[in-house]
C-alpha cells in the first residue's frame, strides 16, 4: 500500500522558520519532521511513498537526492563508476517526489498525483504530525468496513480556561479546563479507496472540504487512536518535540 504524504503548503503558522524552508523539511531532533512520519511508516512495512510538493519544493528534492552520502558511509568509486554503501541496514525506501503546484488545494494535489497511486487503497497523511499509531491495525480496520475513507482521529486537548458568557456580554462562569473539554479531530493517517477520486471536484479544493461531503454520504469512518499524537502548527510545537527528541523520550519512535 502506498503513502501519500501532503508536503506543499505555505505552513503560514510557522513563518518564523518555513520562509527558509517547506514546514516537512523543518528539523526536530536534527532530521525533518518528514523524516519521522516515513520512519513510522517504515516500521510497519509501508515503504512506497508518494510527496505531494509544492512550496519550497527544490529543498525536499536536494534532501532525497543527497539522502545516501549524508546518512551512510559510502564510497565513490570513479574508475568503475561505482557506488558502495557501507551499511546493512538502509531505508527500503522508494520516493516518488511530484511537483503538485504552489496554490493547489490538498484534495487537488491528491488528484495531481493518483498515476503514481494506481487503483489500489492508499494511505495519506500531514506532513507535520507524528502519533505512535498502530498502522497496520488501521489499515485492517479500514479493509473490514468498505467506506471509502478512514480517518484516525486524535484527541486535542484544551489548553485555556473555560468561560461561559451570556448575550449581553456577562461572564457567568469561569473555570478552569477539563478533560472533557478536548476534542477529536483528524489527526491525518488516513487511508483511501481510489474510488475517492470520483468525488474531486476541483483542484483549488481542500481535503476538509471532500471529507465532509463524504462523511454526509456516509463513506468516512474514524480509526480511534488513544496514543500519543502531536502536530506542529506553530513555533512552541516545533520546540516541544525537538525537546522531547533530546531528551530520548519520544513517543512516536515505534521504529
Amino acid at each position: 500500500m502506498k503513502v501519500v504524504i501532503w508536503a506543499g503548503g505555505l505552513g503560514s503558522r510557522i513563518s518564523e522558520e518555513s520562509h527558509l524552508l517547506p514546514k516537512p523539511m523543518i528539523e526536530i531532533g536534527g532530521k525533518p519532521i518528514l523524516w519521522h512520519i516515513m520512519k513510522i511508516y517504515s516500521h510497519y512495512g509501508y515503504n512506497d511513498f508518494i510527496i505531494c510538493l509544492g512550496y519550497k519544493q527544490e529543498v525536499v528534492k536536494q534532501f532525497f537526492a543527497n539522502y545516501i552520502a549524508n546518512n551512510y558511509d559510502v564510497t565513490f568509486d570513479m574508475r568503475s563508476h561505482k557506488t558502495i554503501i557501507h551499511e546493512d541496514a538502509v531505508d527500503p525506501w522508494c520516493v516518488t517526489l511530484a511537483d503538485t503546484g504552489l496554490m493547489t488545494g490538498t484534495a487537488g494535489r491528491l488528484a495531481r498525483v493518483r498515476k503514481y497511486i494506481g487503483d489500489e487503497p492508499f494511505m495519506v497523511t500531514y506532513g507535520d504530525a507524528v502519533a505512535d499509531v498502530d498502522l497496520a491495525a488501521l489499515e485492517t480496520f479500514h479493509r473490514s468496513h468498505g467506506k471509502l475513507v478512514t480517518i484516525t482521529t486524535a484527541t486535542l486537548a484544551q489548553t485555556k480556561g473555560v468561560l461561559k458568557v451570556d448575550s449581553q456580554g456577562n461572564v457567568l462562569s469561569f473555570r478552569e479546563k477539563k478533560d472533557e473539554d478536548a476534542a477529536l479531530i483528524n489527526g491525518g493517517f488516513m487511508v483511501m479507496e481510489p474510488g475517492i477520486f470520483n468525488h474531486i471536484t476541483d483542484e483549488s479544493e481542500m481535503d476538509y472540504e471532500l471529507l465532509l461531503r463524504l462523511s454526509q454520504m456516509g463513506q468516512v469512518k474514524a480509526f480511534h487512536h488513544q496514543g500519543f499524537w502531536q502536530c506542529m502548527d506553530t513555533q512552541r510545537e516545533r520546540k516541544k518535540l525537538d525537546e522531547m527528541c533530546r531528551s530520548g523520550n519520544m513517543p512516536w519512535k515505534v521504529w
